[in-house]
């Protein structure tokens, strides 16, 4: 999921481009999982890769064209990060790994919890950047102007500072949550000998 978000990181300076980011993924994961799964059966083993990324191109020039519409200025901050979720590891690693092997529920489903995930992870980091480069969130002033903003959060940079410390945080979880389970199987294997 990581290298995943690299292209992504740089548009999720403010929450509401991030939160756009995840909704467009969201889109394209749910619409070319049910594609790949209604076809799977159907589709040669030597073509597949190349329909899936097809598929996944529709999905995608859907939303850039549906932001251009609808939302030019969003569509503009966002760049040329729209189009790049055709070549989106996750998105074609799931139609690959999961949605060529299940039926379209099960397919509808993953690419559901796979995208609120991918969103979760790019909002995060959006929002952190945005509170400290704007002292807003989602545009709301959040931090009085006695704080100055920090101009590199607002920079790809920033992105990867911010994903730099969140990993760091959950290596820290994790780290205590195998010292935890390390102690209770040897308080467990204590008493079993005892």
């Amino acid at each position: 999921m990581i290298l995943g978000l690299c292209p992504a990181l740089a548009v999720t300076n403010s929450a509401v481009n991030a939160l756009t980011m995840g909704i467009a993924v969201i889109f394209v994961l749910t619409g070319s999982n049910a594609i790949v799964s209604l076809i799977r059966n159907i589709v040669p083993k030597q073509v597949r890769i190349a329909t899936y990324i097809v598929i996944i191109a529709t999905f995608v020039t859907m939303v850039d064209l549906f932001l251009k519409a609808y939302y030019l200025e969003l569509s503009k901050a966002l760049g040329p990060y729209v189009p790049l979720i055709v070549v989106n590891c996750v998105i074609l690693g799931r139609a690959e790994t999961f949605a060529s092997k299940n039926k379209i529920g099960l397919s509808f489903i993953d690419a559901l919890g796979i995208g609120a995930g991918f969103t979760i992870t790019l909002v995060v980091p959006g929002g952190i950047r945005e509170i400290l480069g704007m002292r807003t969130f989602f545009g709301i002033p959040v931090l009085g102007e006695s704080f100055k903003p920090w101009v590199v959060m607002l920079l790809p940079p920033g992105a990867f500072v911010t994903l730099g410390f969140m990993l760091g945080a959950k290596n820290l979880i994790d780290q205590k949550i195998a010292e935890r389970k390390r102690t209770a199987n040897m308080e467990s294997r204590i008493k079993l000998s005892a």
